[in-house]
């Protein structure tokens, strides 16, 4: 008896040592700029990148290493796990089957939960060669652009005021999917078209659209900020939207910006890239906008089920069509990468 157990024990080390083995990376972990594509190259980042052309174990690896992508992995995918928590929480409590009006609720939250695991995916995989580069953050353009729809809806149905009602309704949605759709075929293009090189240009792609979808989408939360009464300024659903806007402007700085790796060139190649910041802040907006939101489903229900009617399902077929838009768009410029390397490797 006591010879079969130490053989179980033996064997059971045995296996226990063999875990670090398994989760080892099959290369070296991070390189030099100069060792890979100029595609993956980022302003004044000359190191921490990771080797190209490796298997799909490697990179997904590098989930618990070291290199200038890292923050941007977990910043995201840690978020990501937060949201859906929160929707089991919330989901004891609300009724998303049957409530009509708590559907606009679900779609930014699975809208939130998807741009975040959409960019953790990206962020993780996309090294791995050229072609994964550009597809991978096609499909996080995906993401964003279902976010920015969900954050329209989730503003529109319970954070608008009556009097701003009247005004936007006639265009509020239907111009929402169009900007939508928009920024996630200008981030497409200018991915494929410019990436580091006409600066302007690529910008204009990308940032032009997103951010005329921002001034929409915000504007039911800007016009209730300024518009309440001081009674109302201390309201906790007040205070997260006043408190997402703040986040999503030192995000948009951080974005457009490449400080500080800009001040300190090569010395910011694993923590405080300018992405990095955005990314943080990117999540604390969506934290603080998701709990605006679920306060306003649980405080304003008389306001907005009287505005809205019974229009969820209608929104709901919006945002299935803003993601069969946003899908294909990716895919179709997917396949333009696909034959453009094919053409350059011939």
């Amino acid at each position: 008896m006591a010879t079969v157990v130490t053989e179980k024990l033996s064997r059971l080390f045995i296996n226990v040592r063999q875990v670090p083995q398994l989760l080892a990376p099959l290369s070296p972990s991070t390189v030099s700029s100069s060792e890979v594509p100029k595609v993956f190259w980022k302003p004044y980042i000359h190191s921490g990148y990771r080797p190209v052309q490796q298997t799909w174990r490697y990179y997904f690896s590098t989930l618990f290493q070291q290199h200038n992508e890292a923050i941007n992995v977990w910043s995201h995918l840690v978020a990501a796990l937060i949201l859906l928590l929160r929707f089991q929480q919330l989901s004891q409590r609300v009724d998303f089957g049957r409530d009509l009006h708590a559907q606009p609720l679900l779609i930014i939250i699975v809208a939130s939960i998807t741009y975040l695991t959409f960019s953790t995916l990206a962020h993780l995989l996309q090294a791995k060669s050229e072609f994964w580069h550009y597809s991978f953050f096609f499909m996080d353009y995906v993401g964003v652009a279902v976010y920015q729809y969900g954050s329209a809806l989730g503003h529109y149905y319970y954070a608008i005021e009556p009097s701003w009602h009247e005004k936007i309704k006639g265009f509020y949605m239907p111009v929402a999917v169009l900007l939508a759709w928009l920024s996630c075929a200008g981030s497409c293009y200018a991915k494929y078209r410019y990436h580091q090189s006409a600066r302007l240009l690529s910008r204009l792609c990308q940032e032009l659209p997103s951010g005329l979808a921002y001034a929409l989408d915000i504007s039911p939360v800007v016009h209730r900020i300024y518009t309440a009464p001081s009674s109302e300024q201390a309201d906790p659903a007040l205070l997260y939207h006043k408190c997402q806007v703040l986040f999503f402007l030192i995000g948009v700085f951080f974005f457009s910006h490449p400080y500080p790796e800009k001040w300190f060139p090569g010395k910011c190649h694993f923590f405080g890239q300018s992405h990095q910041i955005f990314h943080v802040c990117l999540v604390l907006c969506t934290l603080a906008q998701i709990e605006a939101v679920v306060l306003d489903y649980e405080s304003r229900r008389q306001i907005y089920s009287t505005l809205q009617g019974d229009l969820a399902y209608n929104f709901s077929a919006l945002c299935l069509f803003t993601v069969t838009c946003s899908v294909l768009t990716a895919a179709y410029m997917a396949r333009k990468v696909k034959n453009k390397l094919s053409f350059k490797e011939e």
